[in-house]
């Protein structure tokens, strides 16, 4: 499947948030967006395509914030929501994911709100565009933690993103590997967790020195 074809065929659902409801459009089957690069590499799998619990528990936490122009990244952007929310609560947001179709369908999503989002291609083995901005005042990621090696990214591209001042939300199914990032993430964060249903949203703020 060519790029952009992921977007022809897509269902809509609405995601009731603290500031209204939502309308998402998302791919019909993502399972039509499997391709054998894909199958190669796991990190390629289309997994930006679903609405995940995660997104929305973490679309509603921001939603219910007044970000006042804070200056917003997302991670892993996938469809947009939680970076929509943000926007529409005031913030000003970059939305970042490594698939141009998730970065095509997040602005779409953003359009149909009548949201204002920047969008960048960016995987996080390659952070110089994101680091080159920071730091950020607000960090988001719904449902990031996959694999092993989303952790040992993570650890070390999160303190260079957030100063003292800088708030990260890592929102979170409590997927494997989650207990080892949250240990290790420890080493340079405070760390507060909230109870979401199914759904842990992890506050992350930066220790002194």
């Amino acid at each position: 499947m060519r790029a952009g074809e992921a977007h022809e065929d897509v269902v809509e659902e609405i995601v009731p948030l603290a500031r209204g409801e939502l309308s998402i459009v998302r791919p019909r089957d993502s399972t039509e967006l499997l391709t054998e690069e894909a199958f190669e590499h796991e990190e390629f799998l289309p997994y930006w395509a679903e609405l995940w619990p995660s997104g929305v528990a973490l679309a509603r936490d921001v939603s219910s914030r007044s970000l006042r122009r804070a200056r917003t990244l997302e991670l892993g952007c996938g469809l947009g929501l939680p970076s929509i929310a943000a926007a529409l609560s005031g913030g000003r947001v970059l939305a970042t994911d490594w698939s141009a179709d998730a970065i095509e369908m997040a602005r779409r999503n953003a359009a149909r709100s009548q949201a204002t989002i920047e969008t960048l291609v960016c995987g996080w083995a390659q952070p110089e565009p994101i680091l080159s901005r920071a730091p950020w005042d607000l960090v988001l990621a719904a449902d990031v933690l996959y694999e092993r090696r989303n952790v040992d990214q993570l650890t070390g591209l999160l303190p260079r993103l957030v100063d003292g001042s800088g708030e990260i939300l890592i929102a979170d199914p409590g997927r494997a590997v989650a207990e080892e990032f949250l240990e290790r993430a420890q080493r340079d964060f405070s760390l507060r967790t909230t109870n979401h249903g199914e759904v842990m949203i992890h506050r992350l703020l930066l220790r002194p020195g």
